[in-house]
């Protein structure tokens, strides 16, 4: 009976994790993505988020166990989404499709938690063939460990809630700054080592002539 329930609740998992709207197929932003397989409304549920519930505190601990196995590769690391204050989904499994939803800065998508479901939900008319999109919603903490691929006009750079990009601007041109006087220090240390490699080049052609003058005198 137990192994008839399991199989009875991840059948209806694969059911929730799947959608006439959209399929996953190779994207653009990142490895795989989730387009529409028909023109969808606005204000369309597309597809639920669905996955492993867990309390917040296996769920952190599963997030990091994650990004350290696939530290060093081109994977992704985040799956996870909050369900409530105590509980989050662990969408790293293989009946959720919308797991490969990338982000963007300019999404077409946003995001729904309702009656304990986590919906994705159309912005906008979305076309047949366009790739689904929604913002990540990524804190500031760590916005350099998440680069931005989306390749959108309004794209900042970096996966971060669109309510931080007033900070993250901030942060991005105190960096530049940073390395522009790095490259000029750079470029000032260069010429001073050409500098000194020069007046040491003439230093010796000058000793090489003096001890030629001074074996003409020897002699």
């Amino acid at each position: 009976m137990k192994i008839e329930r399991i199989l009875t609740e991840r059948e209806a998992l694969w059911k929730r994790g799947r959608s006439r709207w959209c399929h996953a197929e190779g994207s653009d932003i990142h490895q795989i993505g989730v387009f529409a397989s028909r023109d969808i409304p606005y204000d369309t549920r597309i597809i639920e988020y669905v996955g492993e519930i867990l309390k917040n505190e296996v769920a952190e601990q599963r997030g990091i166990d994650l990004a350290e196995a696939v530290d060093g590769t081109d994977l992704a690391s985040v799956f996870n989404f909050i369900l409530d204050d105590e509980h989050q989904v662990d969408g790293n499994k293989d009946y959720n499709t919308a797991r490969f939803i990338n982000h963007s800065c300019d999404p077409n998508c946003w995001v729904e938690v309702e009656d304990g479901k986590i919906w994705i939900i159309a912005l906008r008319d979305i076309a047949k063939g366009e790739e689904l999109t929604f913002d990540y919603g990524f804190d500031i903490e760590f916005w350099k460990e998440h680069p931005c691929r989306c390749g959108s006009t309004q794209c900042v750079g970096y996966i971060v809630s669109q309510e931080q990009w007033p900070q993250l601007k901030k942060k991005i041109r105190k960096m530049l700054k940073r390395m522009d006087a790095e490259e000029e220090r750079a470029k000032e240390e260069e010429k001073r080592k050409k500098k000194k490699k020069k007046k040491e080049k003439k230093r010796r052609k000058r000793d090489r002539k003096h001890k030629k003058k001074k074996s003409h005198k020897d002699d």
